[in-house]
């Protein structure tokens, strides 16, 4: 028997979207939704279950689209996820739940990501929100303080605030959302759909205070001192790498973390609207091929660079962002230059940058990573004109919070030593997880720390509770 392919998402045309700053994927309607959801097996061992690091009923919601009973869909991914509609847009499933769907093996697996992004658009669009939780807030429970508004911080908040804690997040910028708000652009990413999860999280009882850097305006001691209970540390990896090679001091140089903040936090591409300008050349190069380097590269797109280019030392099979957006690239224009390494970038009389001198690679034995590791070949260097180059090849922790908090174990690279499970840190009542702990992943594994951390802080209270009240007997 022939098996069904899964539906095709509508979005807008390459030549159209490159011009805005609109959502490229338009989602699927009613009818589409319960065709794809049609498709799933239902198994009942349910292995793409395993793949959800939070842990979603994913042939439950599913088998409730199919039926049409989206208020109930809903209910079912809200039971364990705090920001479904930011999930379902930039998850990577291809990798988590859909790699394991049994109809991969011998068709397309079900668009897992897709029905879970129709599910929460259709109860934002209706304004199903759930907002049942809010009063359930008792008086005398226990505080906690979050320390930053991205996904990890907002889902240990969130759930916290479902098992009654009194939750403070606190945020160093100006708005909640952590690299939603400044990393991913807006087609990716919409400002309204962030925003409306945001809010929900608010609606479970949680504070959110922006404009305070924890370490500088208040440190985590004095936050036990003001009566918290637990922290919770999700800052993530906002401090930017670079090559370390000449010329990365030229004007028309970027980090993709001071690219992305002033085109997507401080809206650059509306300039003179809004204050933040950001200069883009005719030819813009970016180094890196994860999906940082993608979302670089297709914002310079829109800016209005004629021609940009990603520049990786691998090949096409190691590049590591989602298959999707290498796709959505490609359509916009951008080129791939691979198995090319930046060694120079050279700059004019006034500065700025004008050339960038490549070397090629090739690919010899497998890394420590299981990649293949980029040999130099010899006498392989050549210069290509470009204006401006933007660096996107990783990210580490910010050292501010970590260097004002004393006794903090770190890696060698300046991460949180957390447990893996409950994300506790070598201080009591501190945990801390996602990129902050990890270095920089996806933030469906942030989430999932978050989601792990909220339920040990919450066993560690009720476990000290416990061992009060059998002392006093």
């Amino acid at each position: 028997m022939q098996m069904q392919k899964r539906l095709l998402m509508p979005e807008q045309l390459p030549q159209e979207r490159i011009k805005n700053f609109n959502e490229v994927a338009l989602g699927y309607t009613d009818d589409q939704a319960i065709a794809e959801a049609k498709r799933c097996l239902q198994c009942k061992k349910a292995p793409c279950m395993a793949g959800c690091p939070v842990e979603i009923d994913i042939p439950g919601f599913i088998e409730l689209v199919a039926e049409r009973k989206f208020p109930e869909a809903l209910t079912i991914l809200r039971e364990k996820n705090n920001l479904p509609a930011i999930c379902g847009r930039v998850c990577p499933q291809e990798t988590q739940c859909e790699i394991v769907c049994t109809l991969k093996k011998k068709s397309e697996p079900v668009a897992i990501g897709r029905l879970e992004r129709f599910v929460a658009d259709w109860g934002r669009k209706n304004r199903r929100q759930t907002t049942e939780r809010k009063e359930q807030r008792a008086e005398g429970r226990p505080r906690a303080a979050v320390i930053g508004a991205g996904p990890a911080g907002l889902t240990c908040a969130g759930d916290l605030a479902r098992m009654s804690w009194k939750v403070t997040i606190f945020e160093s910028l100006h708005a909640p959302g952590g690299v939603l708000r400044y990393g991913i652009p807006e087609f990716r990413m919409p400002r309204d759909v962030l925003d409306y999860e945001i809010e929900y999280v608010k609606n479970l009882g949680v504070e959110i205070k922006t404009n305070i850097i924890i370490g500088r305006t208040i440190t985590i001691e004095e936050l036990f001192d003001a009566g918290y209970k637990a922290v919770f540390i999700g800052t993530g990896a906002g401090f930017p790498y670079f090559l370390g090679i000449p010329g990365e001091n030229y004007n028309g140089v970027y980090s993709a973390n001071e690219f992305l903040t002033r085109a997507n936090l401080m809206k650059a591409y509306r300039f003179p609207e809004y204050d933040t300008p950001i200069k883009i050349g005719v030819k813009v190069a970016v180094v890196g091929a994860g999906n940082v380097a993608m979302d670089s590269a297709r914002v310079a797109r829109r800016l209005g660079a004629k021609k940009v280019c990603i520049i990786y030392r691998r090949s096409r099979s190691e590049m590591p962002a989602r298959a999707e957006e290498i796709h959505h690239a490609e359509e916009e224009g951008i080129e791939l230059d691979l198995l090319t390494l930046p060694i120079e970038i050279i700059g004019d009389e006034k500065g700025w940058v004008k050339q960038v001198k490549c070397l090629k690679m090739k690919l010899g034995e497998p890394d420590d990573t299981g990649r293949r590791r980029p040999l130099p070949i010899d006498g392989s260097e050549y210069l290509v004109d470009i204006d401006t180059v933007v660096i996107a090849i990783g990210q580490g922790p910010n050292p501010l919070l970590l260097s004002m908090t004393p006794g903090l174990k770190l890696t060698r690279k300046g991460n949180i030593v957390a447990d893996n499970i409950t994300g506790e840190t070598s201080l009591e009542g501190v945990y801390a997880g996602g990129d902050i702990v990890t270095g920089a992943a996806t933030v469906i594994e942030a989430m999932g720390a978050g989601k792990r951390a909220a339920r040990a802080i919450d066993n560690s209270v009720n476990s000290k509770h416990k061992a009060r009240n059998t002392k006093q007997y």
